[in-house]
């Protein structure tokens, strides 16, 4: 607002030294305009490490464990604070994140995506945010072009999908990398799910009652997959004879299904260091940036 650069307006809060007549003018009038008061608590982090980072999962707490995503990202963001003895803790219920120094923010709809207070990283693209929060995500809509590409390449022509949900970030990339490929998208190919075992069970008997002649299904997450695969096969379609599947995510659960599952894998070891190294940045008031991780096509059995 004040047209100037994010040091020059530091400098006119701490006192002013080096700025001109005409840089202090400007933001002194867009301090006033956007009613800014310097926030005590984040300046007394500048420059060091917190004590404690949130791990603030914006779906319901019942469902948080039950996501096994989730708990290698919990797992992994343990791991790289403790090496720096910092301690990661699981904030519940209204205002707890505030006991926290600084957070990661996980399954975050747009309406999650507010100002904070506290150094803040996303995990997941914040769409529509991209320049106002720090992030780290994997490249959800060239990991689904990746898959459609590859089942169309393989003769399939009938590929419907199972989409995550659609106020999530990665539901919405995921669905528009496959619109990249299919291109006039037939509705009765789309179901959408929520990542569960059951909504996959229950997305596959619905596109198989629209969609009869599908031959190929990619689904927006691994435990989805495996409840689509295991209502195909109980309803006599032969994985990956009638309909080939693939998943999202490389999930422990997709070398276990049988078929072992065809997916896209994300880069699960790289992603709680980038995180940590994001969220640094934020704490030594670095403007907010994104770091999109490659995705890897991985071909098994059910595709």
């Amino acid at each position: 607002m004040a047209g100037v650069s994010h040091a020059t307006v530091s400098r006119v809060l701490n006192g002013g030294r080096d700025v001109s007549v005409t840089a202090r003018r400007a933001v002194d009038r867009a301090l006033k305009r956007t009613g800014y008061t310097p926030n005590h608590h984040a300046r007394q982090l500048a420059g060091a490490r917190p004590d404690s980072v949130g791990f603030l999962n914006c779906v319901d707490v019942s469902q948080l464990f039950a996501d096994t995503n989730i708990n290698r990202l919990w797992l992994g963001c343990t791991q790289a604070l403790a090496d720096q003895g910092i301690m990661l803790v699981l904030p519940v219920g209204a205002g707890a994140a505030r006991a926290v120094d600084a957070v990661l923010m996980f399954s975050a709809r747009e309406a999650d995506l507010g100002d904070s207070p506290l150094p803040l990283v996303a995990c997941g693209t914040p769409v529509g945010h991209e320049g106002e929060i720090a992030y780290v995500t994997s490249d959800d809509r060239g990991g689904a072009r990746q898959m459609v590409a590859y089942l169309r390449e393989s003769g399939r022509r009938r590929i419907a999908t199972v989409t995550g949900p659609l106020d999530l970030p990665s539901g919405m990339l995921r669905l528009a990398g496959y619109r990249d490929v299919v291109g006039v998208v037939d509705p009765g190919l789309v179901v959408a799910g929520d990542y569960s075992y059951q909504s996959g069970v229950v997305a596959a008997e619905r596109l198989l009652r629209q969609a009869p002649d599908l031959d190929a299904v990619f689904v927006a997450s691994d435990l989805m997959a495996v409840g689509v695969i295991d209502a195909l096969t109980r309803a006599g379609r032969r994985v990956p004879e009638d309909v080939a599947v693939g998943g999202f995510d490389d999930a422990p659960v997709a070398r276990r299904t049988w078929p072992p599952l065809t997916t896209v894998r994300q880069a699960w070891e790289r992603i709680p260091g980038e995180l940590v190294r994001q969220l640094w940045r934020q704490v030594d008031g670095d403007g907010p940036s994104g770091v999109v991780l490659p995705v890897e096509l991985t071909v098994r059995a059910s595709a």
